[in-house]
């Protein structure tokens, strides 16, 4: 039986693994050690301005059938400045590995600022999302010149969902935009990273952010991913070959011997993943390139090695230098040195590799389509393993 309309919006808070005390576990709560200094939320959003939105749809159980379910997916938003802001912002986009999308970038490119929210959800998803953000901004004033193109990117969960169904809706997106706020910000199975896979654990979105020493600036980076890549074998946390000493239940990422899946890419990456990275930090657009680079060290950290069927997309913006793109100009902006940027890379690295993991603590075990189950991270075996290791 379809399920009303209604039943597709889920309580996202209710998706993520909850400790004694009521708030979501997160991975330094699993004694998972970090290097770096993270700020108040270990959040995106302790970059002071920043606002995530997300919608979370889940409905149905038992075999696929196409345009009813099960649907397991969602749409995740990032606003650099918040709802109320429509300042556009420096930005840099990299591709790390482009068997993937993300719509805008060739834009954000040409002309250095990130105009409007980015979206991120599943891969058959991106144009309503990016149609639904042009109306949004219209509504809104965010849309000038009467033109918009739209940064929306995506990541497969096929596996797990409908995704030839169609499920997000406008009203989903609107949803997903009207409800963006600062503080803290769900992770797991919620937003765009409802049916995402990562390294043959339930993926979905996670979080972290650092801060900077004061002698070199007391900038602040935050990062959000929605993670959807790895094999099981890959997965490292903490330097530790967790996915190794773990490699039960993965019947998705397993890395498979070419003998038994002959014209496959058996010892490669799957999946994908999609990083922003906010600063407060003053950087150029060619520097918010360089920042958006680092972030292939952070995912490298939890093992990936971004195979061929990976699309990894990575996009860094600075909420610095308000009115850059104010008309007719010319406008005066501050930048950091390039002598005093390292710092600013060494904290991108850093919150990457803690928002996989975050991702992946929080994320639940979940059933999906024709009954396809993937098993949340063992929280007692993974902190068993880090202590195999000394960590």
């Amino acid at each position: 039986m379809r399920l009303p309309l209604i039943a597709l919006f889920v309580c996202s808070v209710c998706l993520s693994v909850i400790s004694r005390s009521g708030q979501p576990i997160r991975a330094r709560q699993l004694g998972v050690p970090f290097d770096g200094q993270p700020g108040p939320l270990d959040a995106i959003t302790d970059v002071a301005g920043v606002e995530v939105g997300s919608t979370t749809l889940i409905s149905g159980n038992g075999p696929l059938k196409v345009g009813e379910g099960p649907v397991r997916t969602g749409v995740t938003v990032v606003l650099p400045r918040g709802k109320s802001d429509v300042d556009p912002v420096y930005a840099g986009w990299f591709s790390l590995n482009g068997n993937g999308e993300m719509t805008g970038t060739t834009w954000v490119e040409e002309g250095g600022f990130l105009a409007g929210p980015v979206g991120i959800t599943n891969t058959h998803s991106v144009g309503t999302v990016r149609d639904t953000m042009i109306a949004w901004g219209l509504k809104h004033g965010a849309v000038g010149d009467d033109w918009s193109l739209p940064v929306v990117a995506e990541t497969f969960d096929g596996y797990l969902n409908d995704i030839n169904g169609f499920h997000v809706k406008p009203e989903h997106v609107i949803s997903a935009l009207d409800g963006a706020h600062g503080g803290p910000v769900l992770e797991g199975n919620v937003g765009g990273g409802t049916g995402m896979v990562c390294y043959g654990f339930k993926g979905g979105t996670g979080t972290a952010s650092r801060v900077v020493n004061k002698e070199m600036g007391g900038y602040t980076v935050g990062v959000l991913v929605q993670c959807n890549c790895g094999r099981r074998p890959q997965l490292t946390i903490a330097g530790v070959p967790v996915g190794k000493e773990i490699p039960d239940a993965a019947p998705y990422a397993q890395l498979v011997p070419p003998s038994k899946l002959p014209g496959s890419e058996a010892e490669g990456d799957v999946g994908s993943i999609i990083i922003v990275i906010a600063t407060d930090a003053p950087l150029l657009p060619h520097q918010l390139k360089r920042l958006a680079r680092r972030a292939t060290l952070g995912l490298a950290r939890t093992g990936s090695t971004s195979g061929n069927g990976s699309g990894d997309i990575f996009i860094a913006f600075s909420t610095a230098n308000p009115g850059a793109d104010k008309a007719p100009g010319p406008n005066t902006v501050q930048t950091v040195s390039n002598e005093r940027i390292s710092p600013i890379f060494n904290a991108t690295v850093e919150a990457t590799e803690e928002a996989i993991v975050n991702a992946m603590v929080a994320a639940q075990t979940m059933t999906g389509r024709d009954g396809h189950t993937v098993n949340a991270l063992p929280h007692e075996q993974l902190q068993q393993v880090l202590k195999k290791y000394n960590r």
